[in-house]
């Protein structure tokens, strides 16, 4: 070709480029201004409104707004007063915040040590709200009154409690069976296969319809905002919209949500995912859990996703799927209580006979195999082998609590533990020594923050977790800036507590190094990783978790929707995102 003609060729090559850029500038100014009524793409336009509006809404918990927030039970007061006035907020769960148990000596008070209570008890407390839980406390009946209440915290009552009587028949098929042994091994990748029964299935179905019953039994008015907790109530939402279709229903999902191929395998996934989605709002621990869920309902549901804006239309229905990490309160209100760190560790080392010169590690856990146990003696046992002259020098305590102990992957794992410590003890044991030291039983909330506080290394090993609070727990008793978080890369909390020494449970060769390298850390280190774990767990406290939840369903209730797609009475002339959602889809 001459060269007459590249030249040629090359004017027609950016004459051609520029035309283009020219139409794609026109088009975007087209689209932008043109009336919605005279566009053909209305459900683009539909989609970009709903988008706007939707962008409004705080993601995570991190807004810079929220940043600016010092968040404490005042905090959320204010938040009901000034946004939500008036409304009466309704806590759903299983487990209770409270227990009464017959003793010889009468009826004694337990407060369990359960991650859910210790971040919902505070915000209770401050809202002045109603908790419904099922009454499993030996004494619970003799403690409630004619309308099975009982107002809680004792001795200084600021909210309360209705308990829900479940049978024997419908506590073995609902909780253990359907709930733990089905729905708990499905949502978490620690190779346990679930097992499905068509008569606990049932049952579950029928207990949540009874919480729902009683929900709206306690409901004031037709708009209470009601927190549902948990996989043991995936039907409760539906249920509850149906029956109170204003109310802002926020269920928060405190487990893994597995991806999509691995939750097909459930006989009910339809109608689990269909219960979930009378929520307004859906909560999980981390951004990838909530798409895992909107996966699945993509896979099995014929529904509308919208995934710039976290959102699920389905059935004329719209609900919000986000990401509230969350955490616990903030400062511990039992620190005060406790002595000094110094005191703690003296008190926690007479109590086990422990020399003063040794390193003592702890791990702090319901009796489960999700939380990796047996990989915490399999890193000692590594560790010893590899490094012998730590012999006599580091004693590993495990709290373990007894849970769902009639179930048989539960028996086999307290088995295993209990023959995994007397091998280590046996092996690396001497008369006045013992490298393991196994409590299979209960503690309280302040026992546990003792031993906290008298540890050298915390160790956070799950196989698989949404959360994990122990390790924020253990960050936040441990005002002296010392102190080694070990903490597994599965555990939701490793998204949060970069500082701490992250590690793969599966691999014991690894666990042993990053336990050596807590072994031999500076105080100056320990501080410089302890001090920014501490402003993360005080920024980001239980309360910002549930004042997030709280401001998104403040602004779905100011634009008078709720989920059902349809405007309440008190609506202004802004057109609903969910009414414009539903719109899009039709």
């Amino acid at each position: 070709m001459s060269d007459f003609g590249i030249e040629v060729l090359w004017v027609l090559i950016v004459a051609s480029l520029g035309l283009s850029a020219v139409a794609l500038v026109f088009s975007i100014f087209h689209r932008r201004h043109i009336p919605a009524a005279a566009s053909s793409a209305g459900d683009d336009l539909a989609s970009e409104a709903a988008r706007t509006l939707l962008r409004e809404f705080e993601k995570n918990g991190h807004s810079a707004d929220a940043a600016l927030i010092t968040w404490s039970p005042d905090t959320l007061r204010k938040i009901l007063a000034d946004d939500l006035p008036e409304t009466q907020v309704i806590v759903v769960s299983n487990r209770e915040p409270y227990i009464h148990n017959t003793r010889d000596d009468g009826i004694e008070l337990l407060v369990p040590a359960s991650g859910l209570v210790s971040a919902l008890e505070p915000i209770t407390r401050a809202c002045a709200g109603t908790w419904i839980a099922y009454g499993g406390g030996s004494a619970d009946r003799f403690t409630v009154d004619e309308n099975d209440r009982v107002e809680v915290p004792p001795g200084n009552p600021s909210y309360t409690l209705r308990r829900v009587w479940l049978t024997e028949e419908e506590y073995q098929a609902y909780y253990l069976g359907f709930a733990n042994e089905g729905l708990w091994p499905l949502c978490h990748i620690a190779f346990t296969r679930p097992i499905f029964r068509a008569s606990d299935w049932q049952v579950y179905e029928a207990v949540n319809r009874k919480f729902a019953d009683t929900v709206v039994a306690e409901a004031r008015n037709k708009r209470p905002i009601v927190l549902v907790q948990d996989y043991h109530f995936a039907l409760l939402p539906r249920m509850i919209r149906e029956r109170l279709p204003e109310a802002i229903i926020i269920t928060f999902w405190h487990i893994p949500w597995p991806n999509s191929e691995v939750y097909s395998i459930c006989p009910w996934r339809e109608r689990i995912l269909e219960g979930l989605l009378g929520s307004s709002i859906i909560g999980f621990h981390t951004q990838f859990h909530a798409n895992n869920f909107t996966e699945s309902v993509d896979r099995t549901l014929e529904s509308r996703i919208e995934r710039a804006d976290a959102a699920i239309s389905h059935g004329g229905q719209t609900t919000l799927v986000h990401a509230y990490p969350i955490s616990i309160e903030w400062p511990a209100e039992l620190l005060a209580r406790l002595p000094a760190v110094e005191e703690c560790r003296a008190r926690v080392r007479e109590r086990f006979g422990l020399p003063a010169n040794v390193k003592l590690c702890v791990g702090v856990e319901r009796l489960d195999y999700t939380k990796g146990i047996p990989d915490r003696f399999q890193a000692l046992d590594e560790l010893f082998t590899r490094y012998p002259e730590w012999v006599g020098e580091v004693v590993f305590l495990q709290v373990a609590a007894p849970s769902r102990g009639t179930l048989p992957a539960y028996q086999q794992l307290h088995d295993e533990c209990l023959r995994y410590a007397e091998e280590l003890n046996q092996r690396y044991g001497g008369e006045n020594y013992s490298p393991v030291l196994l409590l299979a039983e209960h503690h309280s909330q302040e026992q546990v923050y003792e031993i906290y506080r008298a540890a050298d290394i915390c160790m956070v090993t799950s196989l698989h977790d949404g959360m994990n609070l122990v390790a924020k727990e253990f960050v936040a008793a441990r005002d002296d800036e010392q102190g080694v978080l070990l903490l597994s890369t599965f555990a939701g909390a490793s998204r949060e507590l970069l500082e701490a020494l992250i590690v793969n449970p599966y691999d014991a060769t690894m666990m042993s190094e990053a336990l050596l390298q807590a072994l031999t850390m500076t105080p100056d280190e320990q501080r410089e990783r302890m001090r920014p774990m501490r402003e993360m767990v005080r920024d980001n406290n239980v309360y910002r978790w549930a004042g997030s939840m709280l401001l998104d369903a403040a602004r779905l209730r100011k634009r008078g929707v709720t989920g059902n797609g349809e405007r309440t009475s008190n609506s202004n002339n802004v057109v609903s995102i969910f009414e414009r959602a539903r719109k899009a889809a039709s």
